[in-house]
């Protein structure tokens, strides 16, 4: 049987460990064992070891603990290198377009050394560009060894027609992935952003020749992403992200003035509310009163919260390595599919998981086919 006070303390010890990273001076080679197995899954491993280091204690850990600590910051700090090379090269392929370019998530972070840069490890870069230069941006980075790596002609019609990017890119050399957004949400998202206001309240990011999203449009974004976008793999560190943001962002009273505002404008009061809700209820974020009594009005009925409080800790915690209880499986499960019914209408998410269902059912009728004729 699951031990659940198991779960749970292994999920505490990371939470601990993120928030207040002093208390790791009291962990034994146990708990630091799993909490580096946690802190791996979530992507969070390097962001620990920067702030023990940050506070000195790397020299005085266990056996074994410092090393692993010492190896997870030389490998953010490789794929900071990596994000900063990319961006030049993006630059550079991208010279000859009349387009302005923006850098979004961790190519913004690393670019304008923002707090969440800090032990963050990025799997691709997110760039935006007006929806009128998508064609020429594509073709240009095509020319300069970036290739579509989504090659069916359904999923090229359904990030042409309906998503908020093109087809991720990948470099034909050094294997790194572009994403080339026009906006922050799918085309048939419930909720819409406005691209336009978005461009108007960029920042320049020195020495890129790039922008970023204003201080709230950014938060908005990576709120967005996390409780819309239905992509859980590392929803912890994304929460993270957004504390982090906060923090920086938040030293500046007008930013909270002007925070929930924002939202308004972009439709994204009910993203907001949930980051800042579990923001403080997971990370002990701290909210001005007066935000929080606005961005209340945005919080769903009863019943639907209820849901979402038993359901969000779930799904971004992780499983406890060694006895999995699949119940953060099934709780990000839920939020994948809430996800869905908010970026499409009924008739086309029907008609787009139906399309899937063939496809995977299609090829595990061919897997058994292969292993049949092996045995």
């Amino acid at each position: 049987m699951i031990r659940m006070a198991e779960t749970a303390d292994a999920t505490r010890d990371l939470l601990d460990a993120i928030k207040t990273p002093r208390v790791v001076e009291e962990f034994g080679l146990g708990r630091w064992d799993l909490l580096i197995r946690q802190a791996r899954r979530t992507r969070l491993l390097s962001r620990i070891a920067v702030r023990t280091a940050d506070l000195g204690l790397t020299g005085s850990l266990p056996p074994g603990v410092g090393d692993t600590l010492t190896a997870a910051r030389n490998v953010a700090s490789d794929n900071r290198r990596m994000i900063t090379w990319e961006i030049n090269r993006i630059r550079r392929a991208l010279a000859d377009v009349d387009t302005p370019v923006i850098l979004l998530k961790g190519a913004a972070y690393a670019a304008a050394d923002l707090p969440p840069a800090r032990g963050r490890i990025a799997g691709d870069i997110d760039i935006m560009v007006p929806a009128a230069r998508l064609e020429e941006v594509e073709a240009t980075l095509q020319r300069h060894g970036w290739c579509s790596i989504t090659f069916s002609d359904y999923d090229q019609r359904y990030y042409r027609r309906w998503m908020h990017e093109l087809p991720p890119l990948r470099h034909a050399e050094r294997e790194t992935v572009i994403d080339v957004h026009h906006t922050i949400l799918p085309r048939t998202s419930r909720l819409r952003p406005d691209p336009d206001k978005l461009w108007h309240a960029t920042r320049a990011v020195a020495d890129t020749g790039m922008q970023m999203l204003g201080p709230q449009d950014m938060v908005l974004h990576s709120a967005a992403h996390l409780f819309q976008d239905g992509d859980l793999n590392f929803a912890l560190r994304d929460l993270v992200d957004i504390v982090d943001l906060l923090g920086c962002f938040g030293a500046e009273p007008e930013f909270w003035d002007g925070l929930f505002e924002r939202s308004e404008v972009h439709q994204l009061q009910r993203p907001l509310f949930y980051a800042l809700r579990y923001g403080a209820m997971l990370l002990d974020l701290s909210v001005p009163a007066d935000v929080e009594r606005k961005i209340a009005a945005a919080a769903p009925r009863n019943l639907a919260l209820e849901l979402m409080d038993r359901t969000v800790p779930k799904a971004l915690l992780p499983d406890h390595p060694d006895r999995p209880s699949g119940i953060r499986g099934r709780a990000a499960m839920l939020l994948y599919l809430r996800s869905h019914w908010l970026r499409m209408p009924p008739l086309l998410l029907a008609a787009h998981l139906a399309h899937k269902s063939v496809i995977q059912v299609s090829m595990a009728y061919l897997r058994w086919r292969r292993d049949k004729a092996a045995a």
